[in-house]
């Protein structure tokens, strides 16, 4: 654990309700009171950040959006990394931006498109090797974005109602915190059910479901810090006594007993290796 010097922030996204509902329309906005939070662990104002909206349906006005909100905060290094393929992941200026970044940010949208595009590559590569090896690297990320971010991945899901199996599907994300896996969007699109059958599947791992404008700065791969204003949800499924998961057929109601639930707010810590909820007093918030 403590081999790993870089920090992730992954985040539970947060449309812009202005313009429609469908989904390939709503620009990924993420409040900048997390923002903040991004720029500081990169470094300041100064931080050569590098938003990558590979995710999106949409990549160049997100592109525009995270482009504002950052020039917001005053930061004026910020670069947009628009990579539509393997081969641009393989372009040498896309290495050398990814090379020399202080921060690299994922956009929302489907995560699927950041491992097939980004996964394998020579930036994937870097990216995983700064994260272990350079204290203040930030990989950030929001929704799709959060969602790459371990090794066992969330691509899909449903129905919002039921613990059904099948509801769920799962891919390889880009494993930089193998430990986890990562949900988003998590209260307002109900997914305790998909979150739920992922770490019945994978029970040695812990699931982490983020509310919209609510993520963790986590430091060397283990300690987490919950900030933004929603709960985060931790599903620890070490100690159950029943998880029906293998043995029932696509399509049946799923029973897991005993599966141990924490409900986090701004300033609560985690620690993964320990699975312990440490909390700050209350008159003390991690602002």
């Amino acid at each position: 654990m403590s081999m790993i010097k870089g920090t992730l922030i992954p985040i539970g996204g947060n449309e812009d309700k202005g313009i429609v509902e469908n989904e390939m329309y709503t620009l990924d906005f993420i409040d900048e009171g997390i923002l903040a939070y991004v720029v500081e662990e990169a470094g300041g104002h100064d931080a050569k950040i590098v938003v990558i909206p590979t995710a999106s349906s949409i990549p160049v006005e997100i592109g525009k959006n995270y482009l504002t909100a950052f020039n917001t905060l005053g930061c004026n290094n910020v670069t947009i990394l628009d990579i539509r393929s393997q081969e641009d992941a393989e372009k040498e200026d896309a290495i050398a931006l990814i090379k020399n970044a202080d921060c690299v940010m994922f956009s929302g949208g489907n995560q699927s498109k950041i491992t097939n595009f980004i996964g394998t590559t020579t930036i994937h590569t870097i990216l995983l090797d700064r994260y272990k090896n350079e204290t203040g690297f930030v990989i950030a990320g929001t929704s799709a974005g959060a969602m790459a971010m371990t090794h066992e991945m969330i691509s899909g899901g449903s129905p919002k109602e039921a613990f059904i199996k099948g509801a769920v599907s799962m891919y390889k994300g880009l494993g930089f915190i193998p430990e986890l896996i990562i949900d988003t969007h998590f209260i307002r699109r109900g997914r305790f059910g998909r979150q739920s059958e992922a770490v019945a599947k994978f029970p040695n791992l812990i699931g982490i479901g983020l509310a919209e404008d609510t993520g963790l700065i986590i430091k060397n791969g283990n300690n987490c810090t919950v900030i933004g204003s929603g709960m985060i949800i931790v599903f620890d499924g070490s100690k159950l006594t029943h998880n029906n998961e293998k043995v029932l057929d696509e399509g049946t109601p799923m029973t897991m007993a005993n599966l141990r639930v924490h409900v986090l707010s701004n300033g609560d810590m985690y620690d993964i290796q320990n699975r312990s909820v440490s909390v700050l007093p209350i008159e003390s918030p991690f602002i």
